[in-house]
């Protein structure tokens, strides 16, 4: 139980990374408010569905982080944890890519994200000690045909994380960032079910597999207990070796 006592928002709760993280700090102990957009569903969890609550709410939202925030600490009384979570993907080339696209990315990949920082950091800050965790990608660090908006929002999010980090260090919260790999989510699960695309990603994996959810969720538990006590301002790489090979 290496949450117990916490309470954490997770936000892109409805399914995937987002659904097995909160059933995992749940199973440790946590009150978890898990966000998704109206009309979503949480998925079933590992377990600990008792210390889950749903709320709905589309990050992208000027109002969101205000809403999202205040349930937690109607809900619970204060705020231990952040976890952003929510993303959308893009593809397309950046000479045909629509500045409405570009800015979908942005208003959900990043400004949302910081929206909520902003927004939790004081409740943070009452208590002496908080966590800030928010999933970028290996594209953080990389990029691809097509990913312009993609790529340069998560490069983004590592930006905004290292220096929330240096900011809030003095007042006992820490900010990192998960880099996932290829994983089987409800966003990629179209092209991960063709078993040539699948095939390549596993081939191009050192353990041979697609990532899981819940492989993602450790890293996030991780993050978010006392054993990461002195870490902070990283970028926690979760790809199953991916990235090993340039």
């Amino acid at each position: 139980m290496r949450l117990e006592g916490k309470v954490a928002i997770v936000t892109g709760a409805a399914s995937g990374i987002g659904a097995a993280t909160a059933g995992l700090f749940a199973e440790e102990g946590a009150q978890v408010l898990a966000v998704d957009l109206p009309g979503t569903a949480l998925a079933d969890t590992h377990g600990g569905a008792e210390r889950i609550r749903r709320f709905e709410a589309n990050v992208a939202d000027e109002s969101a982080a205000d809403g999202i925030v205040g349930e937690a600490l109607s809900r619970f009384g204060k705020l231990d944890i952040l976890m952003n979570n929510a993303g959308v993907g893009s593809n397309a080339l950046a000479e045909v890519l629509p500045t409405e696209e570009w800015d979908r990315v942005f208003s959900v990949n990043l400004r949302g994200m910081f929206l909520l920082c902003r927004r939790a950091i004081p409740e943070l800050r009452a208590n002496g000690r908080g966590r800030i965790i928010n999933v970028a990608s290996v594209m953080a660090e990389r990029t691809d045909y097509g990913l312009s908006a993609y790529t340069a929002a998560k490069h983004g999010v590592a930006g905004l994380t290292k220096t929330l980090a240096l900011e809030l260090g003095k007042f006992g919260i820490t900010a990192n960032y998960i880099l996932p790999g290829a994983i089987y989510t409800g966003m990629t699960r179209q092209n991960f079910d063709q078993d040539y695309i699948r095939q390549v990603w596993e081939k191009k994996a050192a353990l041979r597999r697609l990532g899981q959810p819940i492989d993602i969720a450790y890293g996030a538990l991780f993050l978010a207990s006392d054993d990461s006590d002195f870490v902070t301002g990283h970028g926690l790489v979760v790809d199953g070796g991916l990235t090993l090979r340039t």
